[in-house]
């Protein structure tokens, strides 16, 4: 197995304590993960989880200071192999559709434009069949973003219907094939 640079985006979906878990294994797995985390995410769980679990620091602001003088949205986007977002948000996802880039994620997800791109949808149903989402998802598939379909489940609010975040082992899986 060929062992990865992943960039992990987190978005703020309850489903972010996942992406802990994702983090760990891609790490544990011999990978090198660096997580950028979106403020809304900090609401769900802390940078410092991904830091302890990854030996490496989160992101969380496109503004930080520099300490290696490399600005850190493009230098992130030329070290990543793959650009890994779970969850990903109905929000995110538009952004990346419209092509906004004001944040730390959105701006390493445009200087990376010729990495591949994999996106983990997690939301409500409601959300994830609405017909803007989904030709949002449409137009980035044909740009050649990936998508990982989010799984049949009970979700947060107790709706049961689409949305939740793709099994962990589903997500490793498709990254580690690519």
């Amino acid at each position: 197995m060929v062992k990865k640079h992943i960039v992990l985006g987190v978005t703020g979906s309850i489903a972010a304590y996942k992406a802990a878990d994702l983090a760990n294994n891609l790490t544990k797995k011999g990978h090198e993960v660096a997580a950028i985390l979106t403020r809304n995410a900090t609401e769900f769980i802390s940078p410092l989880t991904f830091q302890t679990l990854t030996k490496r620091a989160a992101h969380t602001n496109a503004f930080e200071k520099i300490t290696d003088f490399d600005v850190d949205h493009v230098g992130l986007a030329k070290w990543a192999d793959i650009l890994l977002i779970a969850p990903a948000t109905a929000n995110i996802i538009g952004k990346i559709a419209a092509g906004i880039a004001d944040d730390m994620l959105t701006t390493v997800i445009a200087a990376a434009h010729n990495k591949p791109v994999v996106i983990c949808p997690a939301m409500n149903t409601a959300m994830y069949e609405n017909p803007i989402i989904c030709e949002n998802i449409k137009n980035l598939s044909k740009m050649g973003y990936l998508f990982i379909e989010p799984r049949e489940s009970v979700l947060a609010c107790g709706d049961l219907g689409k949305g939740a975040l793709a099994d962990i082992d589903v997500i490793i899986d498709f990254v580690e094939r690519l």
